[in-house]
């Protein structure tokens, strides 16, 4: 028999696997803004460092769902809450910065979740943290491929885009201090030089 599939190891991460299972299906015909990458991917990374970074299991799958509120509907809150728990739910709540479509003009979603920052409990500011890295390594990378043009993709564009990742690395270095806030740090740092 399989060790690594036994049913003991599979119901250890039970949870993990369901939630993958629902954001499939909530984000499967979305990609990452002006690529063709599906945005699966950004989910599944996300929920990735959340783990590398002390994370447990249900920090894991708020990951995997945090923008399933934003993007896929507010309906969405109650599933989550029924099947994975208020924690999870509560997470996914607090990473959420519009829930109405059209969504409210950029800069003050922006404001206002900074602001939010401050008052967030330690599971929402690892989840935040960890898709904010990931979203500006993201943004390092294509500057390193498209030169600061690609930052027209952006709804804020160069300026408004730059003032927000300082902004929020700024804030996570006060918030939750250590190698998270660190590495967004230094990838807001890039971002910034490559940029100009």
């Amino acid at each position: 028999m399989n060790t690594l599939f036994s049913p003991a190891t599979a119901g250890e991460w039970s949870a993990l696997s369901e939630a993958a299972v629902l954001a499939f299906r909530l984000h499967s015909d979305q990609r990452r803004k002006g690529t063709s990458i599906p945005y699966l991917s950004h989910l599944m990374a996300v929920s990735a460092l959340v783990l590398e970074h002390g994370g447990d299991q249900e920090q894991a799958v708020a990951a995997l769902l945090h923008d399933a509120i934003e993007d896929c509907g507010v309906e969405h809150e109650a599933t989550i809450a029924a099947s994975f728990g208020p924690r999870v739910a509560g997470i996914v709540r607090a990473c959420t910065d519009a829930e109405v479509i059209p969504k409210p003009p950029w800069r003050d979603r922006k404001e206002a979740y900074l602001a939010h920052l401050e008052h967030a409990g330690s599971d929402a500011l690892l989840v935040s943290a960890c898709d904010k890295l990931h979203n500006a390594r993201a943004i390092v990378e294509d500057l390193r491929e498209h030169g600061p043009a690609m930052m027209s993709r952006f709804n804020a564009g160069l300026e408004g885009t730059l003032w927000y990742y300082r902004a929020l690395a700024e804030a996570f270095s006060r918030l939750l201090p250590g190698r998270l806030s660190g590495e967004l740090a230094r990838a807001v740092t890039e971002m910034e030089r490559l940029a100009n």
